[in-house]
């Protein structure tokens, strides 16, 4: 038995599997939630720089000792960033967990849709992946007067960028697709296996340099409401990305089906075999002649073709 006869048969097998798709509510609130997200990042930026507090209340000019550091206005800036750097973080571990998640359901169903889950919320965890990087470099050049040391945080985050480029670049290495995305659903798990070596070494090794938040004190009010409305406005736009990501593969997809299924009918009767069964010689030949005003209806009758993109073939052949 073929491998696609074998995966047919397990779908068949296994009724309760919900698949994702485009369309519906999740898709219907990206554009909102791209918008929400844009709004809500703006004004975390401007809190940021008119609202909450610089260093805990301290108006630095010049140098300042503060505790038992000297503060300077550079650290000031930096101090800025972490506002978008901690964010942007969160939001790439939630992307690579979502991606290991349908990583996981590709390898137990064999479902194409798991894996072009995956790779769209992998390429979202890339996007924010390097903004973090960008950002904390920033950073370190701002406090510790470099732009890169190989401190064990910025070193295990590192290795967690080269482990989703290497997922893309694995991707584009192997053509069979089922060996792709079974290959690509595994570095999917790998990356996830980062995430925690990246969040707890700095609690793991007591003479990493990073800060800890949440070991020092914490965060004043001003700052905690800061970076809660960047992170919802991140959140909100890479949930719209991702939505509109999944949508644009989806559509790809199915057009390749369908354009593989037209390279193998005769050019002079393209719809052999490829019909429901309720579909009449009659009905196609009128179909035929009505020309391309009109499709045909999922029964096989002609309707009128008002633009819409939507598939008149049988689903199953779109899987």
């Amino acid at each position: 038995m073929s491998r696609t006869g074998g995966s047919a048969m397990a779908r068949s097998k296994d009724k309760s599997v919900k698949l994702p798709d485009a369309g519906g509510w999740q898709d219907a609130i990206a554009v909102p939630a791209a918008i929400a997200g844009a709004i809500l990042t703006t004004a975390g930026f401007l809190m940021a720089f008119l609202w909450a507090a610089p260093v805990n209340g301290a108006a630095v000019n010049g140098f300042e000792m503060i505790g038992d550091t000297v503060v300077t206005h550079q650290q000031l800036i930096s101090q800025k960033i972490f506002y978008f750097h901690m964010p942007a973080a969160i939001v790439s571990f939630f992307s690579l967990a979502m991606a290991a998640f349908y990583g996981i359901r590709f390898l137990m169903t064999h479902e194409q849709r798991f894996d072009t889950c995956s790779r769209a919320l992998m390429e979202i965890a890339l996007l924010f992946v390097i903004m973090t990087m960008i950002t904390g470099d920033l950073w370190t050049r701002f406090e510790w007067g470099v732009w890169w040391t190989w401190e064990p945080r910025l070193t295990t985050y590192l290795i967690l960028m080269l482990i989703v480029i290497a997922y893309f670049v694995l991707r584009n290495a192997v053509d069979e697709p089922e060996k792709r995305a079974t290959f690509a659903s595994v570095v999917s798990i790998i990356a996830l296996v980062d995430v925690p070596i990246c969040f707890m070494v700095t609690r793991m090794i007591p003479s990493s340099v990073h800060p800890v938040v949440l070991r020092e004190g914490g965060m004043s009010f001003d700052m905690g409401v800061t970076v809660l409305v960047v992170l919802i406005g991140m959140l909100c736009l890479g949930h719209a990305l991702y939505r509109l990501r999944f949508r644009s593969l989806r559509l790809r997809e199915r057009l390749e089906a369908l354009k593989e299924i037209l390279d193998e009918r005769p050019m002079d009767n393209p719809f052999s075999g490829g019909l429901p069964a309720a579909v009449s010689p009659v009905a196609v030949h009128e179909a035929r002649e009505t020309g391309p005003k009109t499709v045909l209806r999922p029964n096989g009758e002609p309707r009128p073709n008002k633009g819409k993109i939507r598939s008149e073939y049988p689903t199953c052949l779109l899987r």
